[in-house]
């Protein structure tokens, strides 16, 4: 846009700039991403030591998070409690019409299907991902990063693609935690709390649940960590602005990796239920 027009449209004028400047920061995140995938093979090669500590630290935490399990513990709180509301609205809702021996079949459908994944990524953004933007946005702003770059040390390997390394292999186990927590949450309210028999329960949970659920629900974990371990290490690498831009940093990167995995989550389910939602009705 020329100056005359920019003089003549002022809000046009800053309304183009704004859409430039942001089609700009995606396709410098969209290449910092790209860099971060690739360079997983020189992290595995020749970072092995840093790779291990960071898988050490995001699965069990340090210092006064390591008492309570870390990563660990957190998510499986949040998803003891998604849980249990499926055994508490579960049962009441449907009892209410008189079916509430379907219980079961709540949860074995919509736990593994959306309820846990949606859960555990709320979880792991805000500990897992928060804790990696804020090292490395304190990193970047003390000049760590740089000092690293003149050493020799290949940043993006040795910073990002350790922690997407160590996010991807830590949230498979901690996923399988949660799952197994999540199911043991429904079936302990509605058995133990509401006295519903637990033959009943096994038996509509046994029936709705297919084992081909629980791998695409492993598979969606598996690009939900993917994702936002990517998202949190790009903003905490590209932090700037002293301690207020770390906090900062910390905030859009939460905003951004929920929103993205929450995306995520929604086509995988499209491109998996999409054509065959794989329900049958069944039992007696």
């Amino acid at each position: 846009m020329s100056a005359v027009a920019a003089a003549r449209l002022p809000r046009l004028s800053r309304t183009t700039k704004a859409w430039l400047t942001e089609w700009n920061r995606i396709g410098e995140q969209t290449q910092f991403y790209a860099r971060t995938l690739a360079s997983i093979r020189d992290a595995f090669g020749a970072y092995p030591a840093e790779t291990l500590r960071m898988i050490a630290q995001m699965g069990l935490g340090v210092e006064a998070l390591a008492i309570i399990g870390g990563t660990v513990g957190i998510v499986g709180f949040l998803t003891v409690s998604a849980g249990s509301i499926i055994g508490v609205q579960g049962y009441n809702s449907l009892n209410n019409i008189g079916v509430g021996a379907l219980t079961g079949f709540f949860a074995a459908y919509f736990m593994g299907r959306v309820i846990c994944p949606l859960i555990a990524v709320v979880g792991l953004s805000a500990t897992i991902g928060a804790g990696a933007t804020a090292q490395l946005g304190a990193m970047r702003i003390n000049e760590e990063i740089d000092a690293l770059e003149v050493m020799g040390i290949r940043t993006v390997a040795y910073l990002a693609s350790t922690r997407v390394i160590a996010g991807v292999l830590v949230v498979i186990p901690l996923y399988c935690i949660a799952l197994v927590m999540s199911y043991w949450a429904a079936r302990f309210t509605t058995t133990a709390v509401y006295g519903q028999s637990t033959g009943i329960y096994d038996h509509y949970f046994s029936t709705f649940l297919a084992p081909t659920d629980i791998i695409w629900s492993l598979f969606q974990a598996i690009l939900m960590g993917l994702v936002v371990m990517l998202v949190h290490t790009y903003y905490g690498f590209n932090a700037a602005g002293g301690p207020a831009g770390v906090g900062e940093a910390v905030g859009r990167a939460v905003r951004a990796s929920l929103i993205s995995a929450v995306m995520v989550i929604l086509l995988a389910t499209l491109a998996i239920y999409g054509q065959n939602p794989n329900f049958h009705l069944s039992g007696g």
